[in-house]
């Protein structure tokens, strides 16, 4: 990842840095499900870049907890055989892109 992506990641709102997270974990998550490894493999590590960004980038510390709190959710859920969980994490996911239409 180069300087430029980064500044460009750490001038956006944490809102639309989730919300961007949330369209690769959808991707990981959607994959996966069609027993796609080679793409949800790049999806999920797609999401995981995101997901570092964010955390290098200056939140708030309640905002670190929280990201690094989706990670590891994400990471546990991916690397195991249950996809039910991926439906919830969705959702969540959802909510930041909501928002961001208004």
């Amino acid at each position: 990842m180069n300087d430029n992506y980064f500044d460009r990641w750490q001038k956006m709102s944490l809102t639309e840095q989730m919300a961007n997270i949330g369209s690769e974990v959808y991707r990981a998550g959607s994959w996966k499900l069609k027993n796609n490894e080679k793409y949800s493999q790049k999806a999920f590590e797609r999401a995981l870049e995101l997901i570092d960004l964010s955390l290098a980038c200056n939140h708030r510390q309640s905002a670190i907890r929280e990201i690094a709190r989706v990670r590891e959710f994400f990471c546990g859920l991916f690397l195991s055989d249950n996809t039910d969980g991926f439906e919830s994490l969705n959702k969540y996911f959802h909510y930041f892109a909501l928002s961001l239409k208004r």
